[in-house]
């Protein structure tokens, strides 16, 4: 009889456990920077699907996780054919990922548009929106507090004779104030080059101005194979002589395209990279 009732206890027990996974809310990401935060908090059986961009490995610092777990096309039919609870994407998206996010509205999912982080402090609350949509809140706060704190170990603090740094991307690209890269550079302890002195002028620099106005450190931001003329810029011969050893870094854009705890990992390589100049002659 006692046998009996354990097993009668057990069946509830397995039962109870069904129904709460069944009522985590099922997810769709129509989004880069969303589909990583999903990879990181939601249960597999969760995801009904990413974006296809989320196995792309230039461009996902996840792509390997991404897989194993479906992708979804950016089309009103597909996500309202997926039957999801929850939608994922951005405040600034494709018309196609828009008409899609509509959709998922109208079919009664909820929708959540993400803004772009443009610092590092927005990271946290980021994970924090993902994780309490998606049923998540523990795995977040979990996600959040350890950002938190290896954030804190890696910044350095920050004085008006940092070393600069130009952020350099394909076709000349650089970046400015408030943006995720320039924050990240601040906290490595590194001014952005262009937005001091007498730089702050073009979202393009030319490899001629660099050279004659050389920042003490060129991070190179790297999106791709370096087969189009616009990539294959960032390995011309005149910037790897003007800028040899610790004056240059090779930084994926990955890294820091999307607000991520993987964010840190640039930093963290910035803040080496600033420490080689140090002991460079």
């Amino acid at each position: 009889m006692k046998r009996a009732a354990w097993v009668l206890l057990a069946g509830i027990v397995a039962c109870a456990g069904t129904a709460q996974a069944r009522a985590l809310p099922r997810v769709a990401s129509l989004n880069l920077c969303a589909d990583q935060l999903v990879l990181m908090l939601a249960q597999p059986e969760q995801i009904v699907g990413l974006s296809p961009l989320s196995r792309d490995c230039w461009d996902s610092v996840l792509c390997e996780q991404a897989r194993h777990v479906p992708v979804i096309r950016q089309s009103a039919e597909n996500i309202v054919a997926a039957h999801p609870d929850v939608v994922l994407g951005s405040t600034y998206t494709a018309a196609s990922a828009a008409v899609a996010m509509q959709a998922a509205r109208e079919s009664g999912a909820r929708v959540l548009a993400l803004p772009p982080a443009t610092g590092l402090a927005d990271i946290p609350a980021q994970i924090m929106q993902v994780a309490n949509a998606i049923g998540a809140p523990e795995r977040g706060r979990a996600l959040a507090e350890a950002f938190a704190t290896r954030l804190a170990a890696l910044s350095i603090p920050r004085h008006p004779d940092d070393p600069t740094a130009a952020i350099y991307a394909a076709n000349g690209f650089v970046t400015y104030a408030g943006s995720l890269p320039d924050d990240v550079l601040a906290h490595a302890g590194l001014r952005n080059y262009a937005t001091v002195g007498r730089h702050a002028q073009s979202s393009r620099f030319s490899m001629e101005v660099l050279i004659a106005r050389p920042p003490d450190l060129l991070v190179l931001d790297r999106s791709g194979a370096g087969n189009s003329m616009a990539q294959s810029m960032l390995d011309h011969p005149a910037l790897r002589r003007a800028f040899a050893g610790s004056h240059h870094l090779d930084l994926p854009a990955r890294l820091w395209l999307c607000g991520l705890p993987q964010t840190l990992d640039s930093l963290a390589l910035l803040r080496d990279a600033r420490r080689n100049l140090e002991k460079s002659p």
